[in-house]
């Protein structure tokens, strides 16, 4: 009897244990076994639970209108990742058509009847996307059935693009050196090949290579108006490209675009589409102009002319409707969009939709199916004198209250319609604050420009810690629209955040685009060391607590601030940043190398490279006092994970705090909410110690 009460005894205390390891454990999230995590402390469940809301966002942008049945493509998060779904009239539930463990893209449906779409996938952020054919007719009710590959494994595949029967598309792909990421051997350069796909859909097999380009440059093939040829365009840079023209059955390359001379500026351009009557081609161009304007160009004789004269704004993005006779397009305005159409017929702009200020992207027009109402169905509309249909235009729109929603606007009733509502059950979007427009002098007495985004002065009382946001790119902008789950900062935290433009962001013409390449980056960051001085004279703002932080080249930012600006801030927060960039343009993928040269320099030339050296963060890591957070993806084909690596291990020895999370399933950044969460979590912990001394 007593053996029997010593075992009970026993298996009562081993049960009181286990419930008190349970009870321990509920009271901290555990991580997934794909996240590499060092230095961050464990994640309470209470603030999973309190920022659960701030991390529901689900916004939502339009890949393509059915061309039958009216119906639009949107894309959206479908639980852990974005994904295609269905709209079939305004406020309907979405309809899942793809369901991947990674995220889809883009699609495309078939020009004349949607029987099937094309859309792209790449694995775990690797962005060696695979183009694939999704049969909807017989699609059922798994998705691993009704889907096809129809680009080659293990190649990059772009966008499709359709020929006006809608029955033979064009794609290219890149080769990807995959020994060429943070951990191939030294060895001779690798240089990127571009190959140009000629298939029908529906047999994959009948593919063939119309032609390999060198490099990764080429890109937006689309078909003239008879099929016999194909415009592209060559990117060099975001201040250089060209337009070209390919015959399909000779395979004979001819520049559309006319070449600077000696001394003269370079010119960007955008990619073409072909008018109607396909003697010309419509695109933007900055040529003469410090912004992008929408062009016209005679393909006989090269004559560039202007449709848009306004000189103080560039044209984003542009989407033609020969059924609509109309130009829609989009000026960027001080980072806001300005929706604009113009008569094809006349030339002249006509009246627009008064919009919130945010950002308009996705054109769509619902004449002629996919892209630009360049069908021969849409060819039958236009001459048609009976039936016509009013002319429907769908786009995104993002701004400060709304986390992206697709609309779309009716030229004949000239009525908006919104179809998508990515609201979060109890958070009211009016409380989402405006941001401010600011301004501040830099070094050499440049402007520069941001947009801040303040806490409620009644909630939050006293000068209020800074957060500064620099974007990517580095031709990236900060622009006003929504900031998502880092709404919850300002709102539930009080901190106030500064994204600010610095000089090489785009949207401020072409000259200030390009004042930060090759010797000059450091003055970009110059520019961050004066928003230090503009913050200091704010009343409401407290400059001994400023955190910075940014992604990609926001990251490399980042770290640079963190080297030249030590004593200004309290932490930072690196994400997929370069740390050094002799190392990155030596590890990334090499279709992207040739690219990033002409932003940052070329190494391989001496002193170009002792430059690019010296002004490193890693070179310079000694100079970093506060303590770090790097983030990183450990499939990221652009900033490989070594970049993270190496400033992480040099500054810990430094006896610098360091928390490090890498996620083994992502690339450039988290795609994958669950991914995304655990990172907020570990963001808000970072900025309550070093921010709010929590």
């Amino acid at each position: 009897m007593k053996n029997v009460q010593k075992i009970a005894a026993a298996f009562a205390a081993l049960s009181t244990a286990l419930a008190l390891v349970s009870a321990a454990h509920a009271q901290f999230l555990t991580p997934t076994s794909n996240l590499v995590i060092e230095g961050v402390p464990s994640i309470p469940s209470d603030l999973a639970k309190k920022v659960a809301a701030y991390t529901e966002f689900k916004a939502s942008s339009v890949v393509a209108w059915h061309p039958t049945d009216g119906s639009v493509l949107i894309r959206s998060r479908l639980g852990n990742v974005a994904q295609l779904q269905l709209v079939k009239s305004s406020g309907a539930k979405p309809e899942p058509l793809t369901d991947f463990p990674d995220a889809v893209t883009g699609g495309t449906f078939q020009p004349k009847n949607g029987d099937y779409l094309l859309f792209e996938k790449a694995s775990g952020g690797d962005e060696v996307f695979r183009i694939y054919r999704l049969d909807l007719k017989s699609a059922g009710n798994d998705a691993s059935k009704k889907v096809t590959a129809i680009s080659p494994e293990g190649e990059r595949a772009a966008a499709p693009s359709w020929n006006r029967a809608g029955d033979q598309v064009v794609f290219t792909t890149v080769t990807v050196d995959k020994n060429n990421r943070a951990d191939r051997a030294a060895g001779a350069e690798r240089v990127a090949t571009t190959k140009l796909y000629f298939l029908d859909p529906m047999k994959p097999e009948t593919a063939k290579v119309l032609a390999t380009f060198e490099g990764g440059r080429v890109s937006n093939f689309r078909f003239s108006r008879d099929d016999k040829n194909l415009a592209y365009l060559e990117y060099v840079s975001a201040n250089e490209s060209h337009l070209w023209m390919m015959n399909i059955a000779t395979g004979k390359k001819t520049r559309i675009t006319a070449e600077t001379k000696a001394g003269e500026p370079t010119v960007a351009y955008s990619s073409a589409r072909f008018a109607r009557d396909g003697k010309r081609i419509y695109t933007t161009s900055n040529r003469d102009s410090e912004f992008s304007r929408l062009v016209t160009i005679d393909l006989a004789t090269g004559k560039e002319t202007p449709l848009t004269t306004d000189s103080k704004y560039d044209v984003d993005e542009f989407a033609i409707s020969n059924h609509a006779n109309r130009i829609a397009f989009t000026t960027n305005e001080d980072g806001s969009s300005v929706l604009r159409f113009l008569d094809l017929t006349t030339g002249k702009e006509l009246p627009r939709p008064a919009l919130l200020a945010g950002e308009i992207s996705g054109l769509r027009w619902k004449s002629g199916g996919n892209e630009d109402s360049d069908s021969e169905e849409d060819d039958k509309k236009n001459d048609s004198t009976a039936g016509k249909e009013q002319p429907q235009l769908a786009f995104n729109l993002a701004s400060a209250r709304s986390p992206g929603e697709v609309y779309t606007f009716n030229l004949g009733t000239v009525k908006m319609t919104r179809w998508t509502n990515g609201a979060v059950p109890g958070l009211n979007p009016l409380d989402f604050v405006d941001p401010k427009l600011v301004r501040w002098k830099s070094f050499d007495g440049l402007t520069i420009s941001g947009f801040l985004y303040q806490p409620n002065a009644k909630k939050f009382t006293g000068k209020r810690p800074v957060i500064i946001n620099i974007h990517g790119g580095p031709e990236g902008q900060a622009r006003p629209g929504f900031i998502a789950r880092n709404n919850f900062m300002v709102n539930e935290m009080g901190l106030a955040i500064i994204y600010p433009n610095v000089r090489g962001s785009s949207g401020f013409g072409k000259t200030f685009l390009a004042m930060d390449n090759g010797m000059n980056r450091e003055d970009s960051v110059k520019d961050i060391g004066a928003l230090f001085e503009w913050i200091k004279a704010q009343p409401d703002l407290d400059a001994s607590k400023v955190l910075v932080m940014g992604g990609s080249y926001g990251g490399y930012m980042t770290l640079a601030v963190s080297t030249n600006y030590a004593d200004h801030i309290v932490g930072s927060i690196d994400i997929v940043g370069i740390s050094n960039f002799v190392t990155f343009l030596t590890n990334t993928e090499s279709y992207r190398r040739d690219l990033r040269r002409v932003e940052y320099g070329d190494e391989r030339i001496p002193d170009m490279r002792k430059f690019l050296e010296a002004i490193s963060p890693l070179t310079n890591a000694e100079k970093i006092k506060k303590p770090l957070f790097v983030v990183q993806g450990k499939n990221d084909p652009r900033v490989p994970y070594t970049e993270a690596l190496q400033i992480v291990e040099k500054v810990k020895k430094q006896n610098v705090p360091v928390w490090f999370l890498m996620a083994n399933d992502e690339g450039h950044g988290f795609a994958k909410k669950s991914n995304q969460d655990y990172l907020f979590y570990a963001q808000i912990q970072f900025m309550e110690k070093v921010l709010l001394n929590y």
